[in-house]
């Protein structure tokens, strides 16, 4: 096994062990840990599996591996993007009917 498989497993673990520690103290949602955990046991994979990447290229007709990753973490990127979007607009749209909510409470508390 080369060296950078080593480190790179050995990496990708602790990072998976910052992970369940943010979510154990409460800082990081499941919801959202779920992707850093798929992104992270990927990679654990391709360090296990040198060829692997070679492989998935060719199965893609992806014709330089590299190209693979990054076409990849862009769609992986954008997907992820969306979805931060959708709750930034949901919560933009929960935040501007609690504030109207909160104003008609204040108008009744004026009243009274």
């Amino acid at each position: 096994m080369a060296r950078i498989q080593i480190i790179t497993i050995i990496v990708s673990l602790l990072f998976l062990l910052y992970i369940a520690r943010l979510i154990i103290k409460g800082k990081l949602r499941e919801e959202y840990s779920i992707v850093w955990c798929i992104c992270t046991l990927i990679l654990v994979v391709f360090s296990f599996w040198r060829n692997g990447l070679n492989v998935m290229s060719r199965l893609f007709g992806v014709y330089e591996p590299p190209n693979l990753v990054f076409t990849a973490c862009i769609f992986a990127i954008l997907i992820y993007l969306l979805h931060l979007s959708v709750i930034s607009s949901k919560l933009h749209e929960q935040n501007k009917q609690m504030a109207q909510e909160i104003a008609l409470l204040k108008e009744k508390l004026d009243r009274k």
